[in-house]
């Protein structure tokens, strides 16, 4: 290399020497020259390399590559070209400066590498909107582990800019930087906090975009819109947007729906209605006898004594097991719970197949109503408490 250069040094010495007078002039040709043939090189980029790029990229079957190889990555990397040109013939024009050649040098490096940062920084902004495309990915708290990327990019880009334009290793640049190392960590504590937390987030698959998630110390009950590096930003159902840091998520305990919306196959309902237990009793003859007619005893249960909320708790069993909307392969159960001051407990356990809320919250109804009104047929009545209709019937 430095032969190269010692020889179109010698070359254009005697160039000059040719020229004699108009020696003066053969700087000026040679920058031009070389500014020429940068805008020739940026023309051919843009006017042909892009468009050649594009053509082939439209021309495969894959969706991928037309997002990371989209107008500014190609710009930036257009933009590489000329800057890479003029950076190469530099020492034909300054050769007999070698200040001015060094600082214009030096210039021409610290450009190149601010270039090369946006190019890399532009195709990990298009990696990551391929993997959030990307239906397997989509959910996945993917930004900020880029983010953290980008950061890192950004934090050794700077330090090589910096050993360019001081003429040091950046080695010897981290060294240095040892002593501040306490101070940044203060300053920018509250970022490091939040990527080391997001990345356990993720590592850990603990939150998604899209999940119902629900943190009532901090009133936080909504879907997860957004997961990035110092923020996760949830979207309540009463439309506030709440912003709590991932280190909170990570510190804390929180619940995730995501189980029931997406892994389960229903969801779950899980209520009782309280009978009033002065009305639990012994069937009548004509009671089991129509019980009987149903399927809901057998002949040796009809010969004996049975009580009338048995035979309501089997009706029960038998009216979800042969509802559609009630997911037949999920546990059903109808059980009693501890009695109380106020009645005996009939708990209802089930899931439902549709697990969309406003559908989930219809059939609960559905079948809650169907509950309440099937209690008189079985000789039991819904225990409440006395109203003041009922207190006002008294007197």
């Amino acid at each position: 290399m430095n032969f190269t250069s010692e020889y179109m040094e010698q070359l254009l010495l005697e160039f000059q020497g040719l020229l004699g007078n108009w020696s003066i002039l053969c700087k000026p040709i040679i920058i031009l020259a070389i500014l020429l043939l940068a805008w020739l090189s940026d023309i051919v980029c843009r006017k042909g390399f892009k468009p050649l790029v594009r053509k082939i990229v439209r021309k495969t079957n894959f969706s991928w590559d037309d997002m990371l190889f989209n107008d500014r990555v190609l710009d930036n990397l257009c933009h590489i070209v000329p800057a890479l040109v003029v950076y190469t013939l530099l020492p034909m024009a300054f050769f007999d400066k070698p200040l001015v050649l060094l600082a214009l040098t030096k210039l021409g490096e610290v450009y190149l590498l601010v270039m090369i940062l946006k190019l890399l920084l532009c195709f990990l902004r298009s990696l990551y909107l391929i993997t959030e495309n990307r239906s397997k990915d989509s959910n996945r708290p993917l930004k900020g582990i880029y983010q953290m990327v980008q950061v890192l990019v950004v934090c050794i880009g700077v330090i090589l800019v910096f050993s360019i334009l001081f003429g040091k290793s950046p080695i010897d640049l981290l060294v240095g930087l040892g002593a501040a190392a306490t101070v940044l960590m203060l300053i920018f504590k509250d970022t490091i906090v939040g990527l080391v937390s997001g990345v356990q987030l993720a590592a850990n698959d603990m939150l998604r975009k899209g999940d119902w998630i629900a943190l009532p110390k901090h009133g936080v009950d909504g879907r997860v819109e957004e997961v990035n590096l110092t923020t996760v930003k949830v979207r309540n159902w009463d439309k506030t947007i709440y912003t709590i840091p991932p280190y909170t998520l990570v510190s804390e305990a929180f619940q995730n729906w995501r189980g029931m919306e997406q892994d389960s196959a229903g969801r779950r309902v899980k209520r009782h209605v309280r009978l009033d237990m002065s009305t639990v009793r012994f069937c009548t003859k004509e009671e089991k006898a129509r019980y009987l007619s149903e399927g809901l005893l057998t002949n040796e249960e009809a010969a004996g004594e049975i009580s009338n909320s048995t035979v309501f708790r089997r009706h029960l069993m038998q009216h979800l097991t042969q509802r559609k909307d009630v997911n037949s392969d999920m546990t059903i159960m109808v059980r009693q719970l501890q009695p109380t001051e106020h009645g005996l407990p009939l708990e209802l356990y089930f899931f439902t197949a549709d697990k969309d809320w406003g559908k989930h919250e219809t059939v609960q109804a559905d079948i809650f109503d169907y509950v309440i009104s099937s209690v008189p047929r079985f000789g039991l009545r819904v225990f409440q408490s006395p109203s003041g209709e009922d207190l006002r019937k008294l007197s």
